[in-house]
């Protein structure tokens, strides 16, 4: 199941820059890493643990310090990696960054990119494994559009026997779906210390750094949330 974007129409603005305007620093950034790390080396690890977050590192007052709070949100570990993030960001962003308007969005997208970084360093405090990429605020953004949009209708790819199929989908069968998938192995990682390449407990910070979305919000987009009024 593969969610492809939201059929809903925008209140506020028809054209999303800050959603826009992130994927394309993602990809840059992406872009930037493979020209000068065409392959996996110990320049490219270095690199990983300057400006990735490394619990381990942060421990002993090591690496890039806080500011990797900020700067693992920008770097991927391969095209399925910024693909799979660029796309979720596209399909939830848009009406989130709607109601909040694109300077705040920035800012809510932010918060919880460095709500789930705090979150995962804390439950991984020993790793030495770089945790990078944008997912932890990508599940704030999903958290804000399940808790402002719970039945917004996303188109979705579904496989279905070898058949493709395009389905409209209510985006809390979707989203609590993906948050379901993050429990289990969050839960081995803390109860066993198993490792995983995914950043389960970013994810799952990121979902409840959503909660600070009405934070954000536009101020007619507050009094209509206010007033249980749809947005």
């Amino acid at each position: 199941m593969m969610p492809l974007n939201d059929v809903e129409p925008n209140r506020y603005a028809s054209f999303p820059i800050m959603t826009l305007g992130l994927i394309m620093v993602n990809i840059v950034v992406f872009s930037y890493e493979r020209m000068i790390f065409p392959g996996v080396s110990e320049q490219y690890y270095a690199w990983l643990q300057m400006y990735g977050t490394v619990p381990a590192l942060i421990l002993s007052r090591e690496g890039g310090g806080a500011i990797t709070a900020v700067t693992h949100m920008f770097l991927h570990g391969d095209i399925w990696h910024i693909s799979g993030n660029m796309l979720a960001l596209w399909v939830f962003g848009r009406r989130v960054e709607d109601v909040c308007g694109p300077l705040r969005f920035l800012m809510f997208y932010l918060v919880c990119g460095i709500f789930a970084d705090i979150v995962s360093t804390l439950v991984l405090i020993n790793s030495p494994i770089p945790g990078i990429g944008a997912s932890g605020a990508i599940y704030g953004i999903m958290s804000a559009y399940l808790i402002l949009f719970p039945k917004g209708r996303i188109r979705t790819f579904v496989l279905f026997f070898y058949v493709p199929l395009f389905p409209k989908i209510r985006a809390y069968w979707i989203i609590l779906y993906m948050l379901v998938l993050q429990i289990g192995p969050a839960a081995m990682t803390l109860l066993t210390g198993a490792q995983y390449r995914t950043g389960h407990w970013a994810h799952l910070g990121g979902f409840f750094g959503g909660l600070f979305v009405f934070l954000f919000l536009r101020a007619e987009a507050y009094h209509r949330v206010r007033n249980t009024l749809p947005l």
